[in-house]
């Protein structure tokens, strides 16, 4: 594994400061790491855990369901603690799915900076109406509470909006506390499916923002990113947003079939504060 390049990393924590009041800021990362299980080496886990350890919540999509799924997070969580600040994760269940498309979803977030409440749960109330179930937790931040929602979407050509459109009830039943949604939505923010969440005051972190990798750069005209279609949503009136991208790690098209074994999709961060009551 090369040098890493291009990666945008930032502190795990600063204080914003707004009418003279400093409030604490917290950081999430939500990245689609491809098939990420046993056949992620040392190095790959090493470069993922240099990749994500400047952020306080993670969110990973698209762990696959043997052992080795779980056994990859572990193997992450362990890297991580040996980087500085300690780590604790969850791994979820498989989804309840239709055939072949079952998997994880993974958090991993360092307690020093938030703290878990209960045990993180797939979202019973959309199996039927969804392939993979969203995994859901729930944190106190300086006093807070907040929940993550993690998702991974069915496929692009399978509809994806029919699902999506599911979550502006979901953020109902979940009131007054204020819900995160993070994930891969296989379709770019400003597709109708979200339109329901945006008149309840939602707002997405990127906006046509190409989150994917492509397979080469040669007919591409020297770029590597493809599909927007990866992203996290707030509600505004309950989250202040602070800041926010992508974390580019490949940097420059020669790394690209390297930065491809890693995965696919880049990951998205955002910076938030809770706002007061």
């Amino acid at each position: 594994m090369k040098p890493l390049l291009g990666l945008l990393l930032i502190p795990s924590l600063f204080l914003l400061t707004r009418n003279n009041i400093e409030i604490e800021t917290f950081s999430i990362i939500s990245w689609n790491i491809q098939d990420f299980g046993k056949t992620k080496d040392d190095e790959e886990i090493q470069f993922i855990a240099k990749t994500i350890k400047d952020y306080d919540i993670v969110a990973i999509q698209e762990v696959v369901t043997g052992d080795g799924g779980a056994q990859a997070v572990a193997r992450l969580a362990d890297q991580l603690n040996r980087m500085g600040s300690k780590w604790d994760y969850r791994v979820s269940d498989p989804t309840k799915s239709p055939p072949y498309k079952t998997e994880r979803y993974a958090f991993l977030w360092k307690p020093s900076k938030v703290k878990l409440m209960g045990r993180p749960w797939l979202e019973k109330s959309l199996e039927g109406k969804v392939n993979r179930p969203p995994y859901l937790a729930r944190f106190n931040i300086n006093g807070k509470e907040v929940i993550i929602l993690n998702y991974h979407s069915r496929r692009f050509d399978e509809r994806p909006e029919e699902e999506v459109v599911h979550f502006s009830g979901l953020v109902k039943s979940y009131l007054p506390t204020p819900l995160i949604i993070a994930g891969d939505f296989n379709m770019p923010e400003s597709n109708g499916a979200f339109d329901a969440l945006k008149k309840q005051g939602y707002v997405s972190v990127l906006k046509n923002q190409p989150t994917t990798l492509k397979k080469n750069c040669a007919t591409s005209g020297g770029s590597y990113l493809s599909h927007a279609i990866d992203n996290i949503f707030y509600p505004k009136d309950k989250v202040r947003f602070v800041e926010g991208g992508v974390v580019d790690f490949v940097g420059d098209c020669k790394w690209l079939e390297e930065r491809r074994g890693v995965s696919d999709h880049l990951g998205v961060w955002g910076r938030f504060g809770m706002r007061k009551e």
